[in-house]
């Protein structure tokens, strides 16, 4: 059940366009089923919303997935409508949808207001958990896809130096750069990593900025974003400066595709459709209340290898370091 929303204009996205696409076709479906007979489900996007070719727009997959495979109907709120998350969930729960999702750490308190208003009501947050019982959560081992993406970062490097440019800092991104750190300390040992926090997900040109002073001031020529539209500003400048990046959530390689090496795929999609799968199969429950994804559970992984031309050791390395992990014989120390 998809309403006129309407999409930020973002220049230069193929991705947004593809999107734009599956919302007319879903307006198209949704007026030719009776809303009755299918579940509503609600989702409440990151600060950034669709566009920005990374978080919102996987959630955003896995729930045009959902529509087509399991017959749900959904609906959504971006910040740029609402102007605060306490509205944009207020909006969803009066719609009277049967699930409401909320995407991202930084929705946790507007949602859990309303939960407890609204004990009745079901709702997801991914990325955080709750104590109260009608919110499950999905999280996931973030540390374990940034510790591949360290490990690949630490076998591209030339200089030795390698960086992590992060969003808003908080314990969700430390887990990415706790992992990175260490895939990249595992693959070369004698690498250093420089981290820095932007302080925002959705500027484009501070990424941008900011690669551009690692590069030139730090000799940086590898550098990972987990950092949404502020990222891919950095992975602009990193091809424009010649060097290397890895993007996040995603498979970002169209954005720059002389310097994406690969990205540390957050299967926010998968999850999500996984969700609304077993919601429908349970009689809007969850078995489960908190459901956590990672390498085993192909939450997390690396998309294919680009750019760079490894050896065959090397991949050996990457596959043996993976399944140490799956197998909990390396072990990620968080902060």
């Amino acid at each position: 059940m998809l309403k006129s929303n309407t999409f930020k204009s973002l220049i230069g996205i193929s991705a947004l366009a593809a999107l734009l696409s599956l919302t007319a076709c879903a307006s198209r479906e949704a007026s030719t089923a009776s809303a009755q007979e299918r579940p509503e489900i609600g989702v409440v996007l990151s600060d950034v919303g669709l566009g920005d070719q990374s978080y919102s727009d996987a959630a955003f997959r896995g729930l045009v997935k959902a529509r087509d495979e399991e017959g749900i109907l959904f609906d959504y709120r971006e910040m740029a409508q609402t102007g605060t998350y306490d509205e944009a969930f207020k909006q969803l729960v009066e719609g009277d949808n049967d699930l409401i999702i909320g995407l991202g750490y930084m929705v946790k308190e507007s949602l859990e207001t309303i939960a407890e208003a609204n004990p009745d009501q079901q709702f997801l947050i991914v990325d955080d958990t709750s104590e109260l019982p009608n919110v499950a959560s999905i999280t996931f081992k973030e540390e374990e896809g940034s510790y591949m993406a360290g490990v690949v970062a630490g076998l591209s490097t030339k200089s030795g130096h390698v960086g992590f440019l992060g969003g808003v800092e908080s314990d969700l991104l430390k887990k990415f750069q706790a992992g990175y750190e260490q895939g990249v300390k595992a693959a070369n040992p004698e690498a250093d990593v420089k981290a820095v926090y932007a302080g925002d997900f959705g500027k484009s040109d501070l990424g941008a900025s900011i690669a551009a002073s690692m590069i030139q001031d730090d000799d940086i020529d590898v550098v990972y974003t987990a950092a949404g539209l502020t990222g891919v500003g950095a992975l602009q400048e990193a091809q424009k400066q010649g060097k290397y990046a890895i993007g996040v959530d995603s498979d970002q390689f169209f954005i720059a595709e002389k310097a994406v090496i690969t990205s540390m795929i957050k299967n926010v999609d998968n999850a999500i459709f996984s969700a609304v799968q077993t919601f429908n199969e349970n009689d809007g429950k969850f078995p489960q209340k908190d459901m956590v994804f990672g390498l085993k559970e192909e939450g997390v992984g690396l998309a294919p290898i680009r750019v760079v031309e490894l050896t065959s050791e090397q991949q050996s390395q990457i596959d043996k370091l993976t399944q140490d992990l799956i197998s909990g014989n390396i072990t990620i120390q968080l902060p």
